[in-house]
């Protein structure tokens, strides 16, 4: 991860936002790199936002992501498509796809298989018909778009909210509460910028949850989140107490499943597809949750 540490000069005048000052004084980042690189920042020490203003003598501490690769070379990737028309495809991704290339991801995405089954998405982007992500870790439903009016037509379900998402997960613990509502603000943690926290300032984040089922010292829940954070339902899971297991971010050791992966899973997804459809596709509970379930069931206690 690049950085820059530096002092703004004792006779710069004005006080401009950090962001005008990185990209009109520095020239270290455009605007529209601020935001794609996820620039982070201290001012004299302590977290600052990029609108804050910056005046002589502070001290900056600038850290910013790498540049995603420019160039995509398609790949015959197998998928679990769960539906396919000619302008979107549904597909069960497993865990362990990464959904488009970036440091240290350069091939062996969903972008560069989705290139390879439809190359007239063309190579020159890093995220050929990538509607929304799922983490590498997560497995389940998710679609990607064959052409750019599809894209933005299934692109806009998510961002007005109107996509519907529900995700399993087994936890750590029982949540006192059966079902629930998790509303809190999200933010970079400042400590580990790969990492999310609960906050008093950043964006908005509300999931809804339910116990489905019940066992001594775990739970299964249903997680309907209402906004699409990066990395919500897992910092909110934490946050009440009850961490994903197998969970290698947000997570603690667990002495019963010392070896699980994560336990997240987008069971099932509803919106509109390009032609004005309404569907709802559902993608199998995976092996792993089986498995588990079966054990905890079973009063297993160790792996």
């Amino acid at each position: 991860m690049p950085s820059l540490v530096h002092i703004v000069p004792a006779d710069f005048p004005g006080d401009p936002r950090l962001d005008l000052y990185v990209s009109g004084t520095l020239r270290l980042l455009t605007r529209s790199q601020i935001g794609a690189r996820a620039l982070s920042a201290k001012v004299n020490g302590r977290a600052a936002k990029v609108s804050r203003p910056v005046k002589a003598g502070d001290v900056l501490d600038l850290r910013w992501d790498e540049p995603e690769p420019t160039d995509l070379t398609p790949e015959d990737i197998p998928l679990s498509v769960l539906y396919e028309d000619a302008r979107a495809v549904v597909i069960d991704k497993p865990q362990g796809l990464v959904v488009h290339p970036g440091a240290g991801n350069r091939s062996g995405t969903l972008a560069n298989a989705l290139l390879f089954r439809r190359p007239s998405l063309g190579g020159d982007s890093v995220r050929p018909g990538i509607v929304h992500r799922l983490d590498k870790d997560t497995s389940g439903a998710m679609i990607a778009a064959y052409d750019a009016a599809a894209l933005e037509f299934l692109a806009g379900q998510f961002r007005n909210g109107e996509a519907r998402k529900r995700y399993l997960a087994i936890v750590r613990g029982v949540p006192r509460e059966r079902t629930g509502r998790i509303r809190t603000f999200l933010a970079r943690d400042p400590r580990d910028r790969k990492r999310f926290a609960v906050s008093d300032r950043g964006r908005a984040a509300l999931t809804l949850y339910a116990v489905v089922r019940a066992w001594r010292g775990h739970s299964l829940v249903l997680l309907r989140p209402r906004t699409g954070r990066t990395h919500q339902l897992r910092v909110h899971m934490r946050h009440i107490g009850h961490p994903i297991v197998g969970d290698p971010i947000y997570g603690v050791a667990d002495p019963a499943f010392p070896r699980a992966t994560l336990m997240l899973h987008a069971r099932s997804l509803a919106l509109r597809l390009p032609g004005g459809e309404e569907r709802v596709f559902h993608a199998p509970v995976p092996e792993r949750f089986r498995e588990m379930a079966a054990r905890l069931s079973a009063g297993g206690n160790r792996q």
